[in-house]
């Protein structure tokens, strides 16, 4: 146990330094509408984002006067929240450590994305539905703990209502055969009251802002070509794979073979978590973890059948951590379970753990150099409105030399593009300015076009 606190530590040390080494920060396109969105508090203009991570953004940046540090210490907080409770609830300490040596982890907890608050969210609605599942005594107090977890989920991100459907789905297909457990009444409690609170928030929606979630606001799906489905597809298997994600980046021949390498991978993987999930059936917590793999699935079917019908990303790391963290989480609670020695499962977490870190710092910046030499100019700027990206054209090509062969290839990094970085970080320090998509404002001089920005 002595190693997972070690790690435990490290972990935090990681998560808290490596965004500085970003050019950005961690801040990407929709962290500038999170921040827009919890600079126009107590009056948002737009529901196409849910208000719960906005408002915690608020309240953090009401006390250190910067969105960025908001964000980071936000995310700190989720990192030693989680494995603090872990810990001292004794709630499988070493599988939760491990979860964070994972992709998925290293993903949300180093951005500025309301992925962070969900996932963090997601572990404590794992605590008090496995407590429904191993507890007689206190069902309907934790039915309505892990009530109020789901509810805030769905405002932190809309996606949460597929954590909901999974449970229905859940519900239904397993009645028959859980109705006389002593956690049936619990759950269906679980059901009416997160059901109320879901949809007592999407009527909220309705009556203030005239829309349910935005939709109104969210342009259609821009690519439905057959290649794209396929990467989509790709995208959604690989939501079993806990350490090697897929980013898709094009559809070059090389870019398409890797992608289809890692899918064989996928597929031993899924055999493997498939042999543990198997030996549950003789476990008494066998229906939570079937409850797992429902939101799992779940969860990456929606969403994956939701990005054909609107504008969202492919079916990426982010788009399936909720996905991939129910997966890890029930094998890693039936692999402690069921094999005697962890000392595979620990090489092989550290390995990637130290594998990510360093893949995330293999073209390292200065994050906050960047921001010093744009923030004394954003003086000459309050006056605008809107922020545009109109040096997207210009592009920094990073090459690397293979080892040992005379070989070099070219990568364009999408944080290394310096008009991204201009308006990331212009963003960050001033969220009034909003950010546009397209050039589509009438008047340009409320526009603040990054060229404007010196950044040499």
């Amino acid at each position: 146990m002595f190693k997972y606190k070690i790690l435990a530590v490290i972990i935090v040390i990681v998560y808290f330094l490596q965004p500085f080494f970003f050019s950005n920060g961690g801040i990407g396109a929709d962290s500038l509408s999170y921040f827009g969105i919890a600079a126009d508090l107590p009056n948002p203009e737009t529901n196409l984002f849910p208000l719960g991570y906005p408002i915690l953004l608020r309240v953090l940046y009401n006390v250190v006067h910067d969105w960025f540090c908001a964000s980071k210490i936000l995310n700190i907080l989720f990192v030693i929240g989680i494995l603090g409770f872990s810990y001292f609830r004794k709630f499988y300490f070493r599988e939760t450590v491990l979860l964070f040596t994972g992709k998925t982890c290293f993903f949300v907890f180093l951005q500025a994305m309301s992925e962070g608050p969900f996932i963090f969210l997601l572990y404590f609605l794992f605590y008090f539905l496995h407590q429904i599942f191993a507890e007689k005594k206190r069902g309907f107090q934790n039915a309505v703990m892990a009530s109020i977890i789901l509810i805030v989920m769905f405002s932190v991100r809309y996606s949460g209502i597929y954590i909901y459907a999974s449970f229905l789905l859940f519900f239904v297909l397993m009645f028959f055969k859980i109705r006389k457990a002593f956690y049936f009444k619990p759950l269906m409690l679980f059901g009416i009251i997160s059901g109320t609170g879901i949809f007592s928030y999407l009527l909220f929606n309705y009556l203030v802002f005239g829309t349910f979630t935005g939709e109104n606001l969210r342009g259609v799906s821009m690519t439905n070509l057959p290649i794209d489905i396929i990467r989509s597809v790709l995208g959604v298997i690989n939501v079993v794979n806990p350490f090697i994600g897929i980013k898709p980046s094009s559809v070059s021949f090389a870019s398409m073979a890797f992608q289809f390498l890692i899918f064989v991978v996928d597929v031993v993987i899924f055999a493997y978590l498939l042999q543990f999930f198997r030996k549950a059936k003789n476990d008494s917590l066998y229906y939570f973890h079937i409850l797992l793999w429902c939101m799992s699935c779940i969860y990456a079917f929606a969403l994956l059948i939701s990005g054909w019908f609107q504008q969202i990303e492919e079916m990426n790391v982010r788009m399936m951590a909720a996905a991939n963290i129910c997966l890890f989480f029930s094998f890693l609670i039936l692999y402690f379970k069921n094999v005697n020695s962890d000392k595979y499962l620990w090489r092989i977490a550290c390995f990637f753990f130290v594998f990510i870190a360093a893949y995330n710092l293999k073209d390292a910046d200065n994050y906050l150099k960047n921001k010093s030499k744009i923030e004394p100019q954003m003086v000459k700027f309050k006056d605008k409105k809107y922020l545009y990206n109109n040096e997207k054209h210009i592009e920094t090509i990073t090459s690397y030399q293979i080892l040992g062969i005379d070989k070099v290839f070219y990568y364009k990094h999408t944080n290394k593009q310096k008009g991204t970085i201009k308006e990331n970080i212009v963003g960050t320090l001033n969220p009034k300015i909003k950010w546009l998509m397209n050039d589509s404002v009438q008047d340009k001089s409320k526009v603040l076009y990054t060229s404007q920005i010196k950044f040499d």
